[in-house]
C-alpha cells in the first residue's frame, strides 16, 4: 500500500507541474517534467499482471508473502534462477532492493538479468553459513 501512495503522490506532483508550466508558459514546461529518479535502473522489471504479483522470501510458491506490487510497478532486478515453474515459466527474479523473489510470468523484464551464480555475492552468499548449506 506504501509504494501505490508514494507513486500517486508522484504522479499528482508531476500533473500539478505541467498544468502550472502550461498557465506560465511553455519554457517552465521542460522544469516540471517528472525525474529519471522513477525509473529503476536496468536491469528491472514492469508488472504486467492486473491483479500484481506477490513478492516471495524464496523462487516458490509455497514460501511466505513479503510484499505485492501492483500492476505496471517497477522494480529493479539483481539477477534470476530457474525454480518453480508458474504457468509454463520456471525463471525467478531476485529483487535488487530486497531480499524478495517475484516469478518471472506476470512481469517483462528490461536490461540483461545475469544468473545468480554468476551475478556479484553479496553478504548473504558469501556468508559461512551459504557455504555449507544444502538444497
Amino acid at each position: 500500500m506504501l509504494k501505490i501512495v508514494k507513486r500517486r503522490a508522484r504522479h499528482i506532483a508531476a500533473c500539478s507541474g505541467a498544468a502550472v508550466a502550461m498557465v506560465l508558459g511553455a519554457p517552465l514546461l521542460a522544469a516540471a517534467a517528472p525525474s529519471q529518479d522513477s525509473v529503476p535502473v536496468e536491469p528491472y522489471a514492469t508488472v504486467i499482471s492486473q491483479s500484481g504479483v506477490n513478492e516471495r522470501q524464496y523462487p516458490s510458491t509455497d514460501s511466505s508473502v513479503l510484499g505485492i506490487l501492483s500492476y505496471y510497478d517497477q522494480v529493479g532486478l539483481r539477477c534470476k534462477v530457474r525454480a518453480q515453474d508458474i504457468v509454463g515459466d520456471d525463471v525467478w527474479y531476485l529483487l535488487r532492493d530486497e531480499q524478495a523473489w517475484i516469478s518471472a510470468r506476470y512481469v517483462v523484464q528490461t536490461g540483461a538479468v545475469p544468473y545468480c551464480k554468476d551475478a556479484q555475492p553479496n553478504g548473504f552468499t558469501s556468508s559461512p553459513q551459504a557455504a555449507d548449506a544444502k538444497g
